[in-house]
């Protein structure tokens, strides 16, 4: 939310366009953003050609999607393949649904895509596109390091019984007034020796090796006692907490959460569980039993990453949701991408006749931002607004939120003047 941007270092660029004009426009738009060291291929053989004799690869890759030879598609695969993990624009004159179909493609394979724009080029959307770009990828060294040290399930469980397994929350904000509602729970390990490991490496372990139920119930604990503390403070926050399919067949569970809440003194209301869409499939008598429960005792629901499962509808017709909560994948870049309007504002009337909160997950631009809040989304979370962080960082947190209100509020916040 800074008012004026700065482009990240970006040291060379690698131009992949069989238009000669296009790649000089291309090259003119670059310099004028500093970045001094251009190089240029026609098609994708000779973009792997180049690549191969660089002792330096570039910091970025710009690929046209129509060429001879080899096309973009074909070239991304390819680069795919020989491990190359150069970030990624593409830009094509093609229409939307089609690049953004690629953008789709290569961030499936594993490959960092900074931007899916239509040409010709202008300045401020390539600006845009640089400052995605987060200098050079540190993801391979970090899957090297995962690999030498692999997480074992000893480790894990003597984590969660030390308390090494912690809450970061992430703020859910009002998208009318930006003031903070909630907060979701997610789940951090810092552990001694590694330093902080990412949950996709323990979440599932923790799924195979049994552990979910007592991460699970670590995690709670924690969430409802810093939830009552901020009660206390008069700061009253809904708490949103992931639940694995795992423990929906758990006799045990209901009443463990219970007994964690009179603990903690802290209403059901302010709590709500998200699960996922294919969460109740495995056991449905009991997951749907459980789920039950939970509403009886005052818990909200929470159906998350609504859109990328395919028994949606199906689930909402068998499960008392209370929330909806929408996938990042129909939220990010949504206001530039026709097909992902369409379904995020189908998946927002729906919500609205179902009376069910709405949530939109990913928020990253305040253009997303501008266009949820037209499309009477509810709530909202994402890097825009905060990334997850340790529970003692939220008040510093609000003070400097609070001074970006009037931003997010849009025009409405300005003061109306009567008319002469």
């Amino acid at each position: 939310m800074a008012a004026e941007s700065t482009l990240p270092a970006i040291e060379s660029l690698l131009i992949v366009d069989d238009s000669a004009v296009q790649r000089q426009h291309t090259a003119t738009l670059a310099r004028e953003c500093n970045i001094g060291l251009i190089y240029e291929a026609g098609n994708g053989n000779e973009a792997l050609e180049l690549l191969a004799m660089l002792t330096l690869p570039p910091s970025l890759l710009i690929i046209d999607l129509e060429m001879p030879g080899m096309d973009g598609v074909e070239l991304i695969q390819q680069l795919e393949q020989r491990g190359i993990d150069i970030p990624i624009i593409v830009a094509s004159s093609r229409e939307g649904a089609l690049i953004n179909s690629v953008e789709t493609m290569t961030q499936a394979l594993g490959l960092s895509v900074l931007a899916a724009l239509q040409k010709p080029l202008g300045l401020a959307q390539l600006k845009a596109a640089f400052e995605r770009y987060d200098g050079p990828s540190s993801q391979g060294l970090e899957q090297k390091l995962d690999m030498i040290t692999p997480v074992k399930p000893q480790e894990l469980q003597h984590a969660i019984e030390s308390g090494q397994i912690i809450p970061y929350f992430q703020p859910k904000v009002d998208m009318r007034t930006g003031m903070i509602k909630g907060v979701e729970a997610l789940a951090r390990w810092k552990h001694p020796e590694i330093g902080m490991i990412p949950p996709d490496r323990f979440i599932p372990l923790a799924e195979q090796e049994d552990l979910i139920h007592a991460l699970t119930l670590a995690i709670t604990k924690k969430s409802l006692a810093q939830a009552a503390s901020w009660n206390k403070r008069g700061l009253r926050l809904s708490v949103a907490i992931n639940l694995s399919p795992r423990l929906l067949d758990s006799p045990t569970f209901v009443q463990e959460v219970e007994d964690m809440l009179d603990q903690s003194a802290l209403p059901a209301e302010q709590v709500v569980w998200e699960i996922t869409e294919s969460s109740v499939v495995a056991n449905l008598g009991m997951a749907l039993g459980t789920l039950a429960r939970m509403r009886l005792r005052g818990f909200g629901l929470s159906i998350d990453d609504y859109g990328t499962g395919f028994s949606s509808m199906q689930q909402l017709a068998r499960i008392p949701f209370t929330e909806l909560k929408i996938d990042r994948s129909f939220v990010h870049g949504a206001h530039d991408r026709h097909h992902l309007r369409v379904i995020l504002q189908s998946a927002l009337d729906m919500a609205s006749r179902l009376d069910l909160v709405s949530v939109a997950e990913g928020i990253e631009t305040i253009d997303d931002w501008r266009l949820l809040q037209d499309s009477g989304c509810a709530l909202g979370q994402g890097f825009l607004i905060a990334r997850p962080m340790p529970a003692e960082e939220l008040p510093q947190w609000l003070k400097g939120h609070h001074r970006n209100l009037r931003e997010l509020r849009g025009p409405q916040a300005l003061p109306k003047f009567p008319s002469k």
